[in-house]
């Protein structure tokens, strides 16, 4: 914005056009952010797997703490998805590397895999309990996902499926509560 006497506002910025940085350039700097956008530059199909691994790695090295890995982790799956082949062949790639890194990275994938399976069987209670008995209460909501253990997900699944009433429901996951928090 300006007057012909007077400049009142003026904006510069620079702009990054991160498809034409080489992600190799940042696996090593200590960067959570850059590690995130690492999946939005210049890679090809073949490195996809590659840029993943190198990512996890750095999330490993970096050691933050959990919500800050989901935050960055969830940022970085949106730009670049693996199909499960390509899933298949990074978990082998990932069993090559050192013993203790490995683990920790297996660790952090596993982690991410278990809260999606977590949530998903939570989901399914909770839409069965919808459409079985109407909507169901806050309450329960967050009885249900309050259940992180995927096997007792399981046995919930299948008792709540065979629930007669919504009170009965109810019960088998007031109990389950229990069993987790003892």
């Amino acid at each position: 914005m300006s007057f012909p006497f007077l400049d009142v506002l003026q904006f510069n910025y620079l702009t990054v056009e991160l498809s034409k940085l080489d992600w190799r350039e940042y696996i090593r700097k200590d960067n959570p952010v850059a590690g995130a956008l690492m999946s939005k530059m210049g890679y090809t199909k073949d490195e996809k797997i590659e840029v993943k691994k190198e990512f996890l790695r750095m999330l490993v090295r970096l050691e933050l703490d959990p919500a800050r890995n989901h935050l960055l982790t969830t940022f970085f799956e949106t730009y670049l998805e693996l199909s499960e082949r390509e899933e298949h062949i990074l978990a082998d790639e990932v069993n090559q590397l050192d013993p203790n890194e490995e683990a920790r990275v297996m660790e952090l994938m596993t982690s991410y895999e278990r809260r999606g399976m977590e949530k998903g069987k939570q989901d399914s209670i909770l839409a069965f309990l919808d459409v079985r008995f109407g909507p169901t209460t806050d309450s329960v909501q967050e009885q249900v996902r309050s259940i992180e253990d995927v096997e007792l997900l399981d046995e919930v699944s299948r008792k709540v499926f065979s629930a007669k009433s919504y009170e009965d429901a109810q019960k088998i996951i007031n109990e389950t509560v229990k069993i987790q928090n003892e």
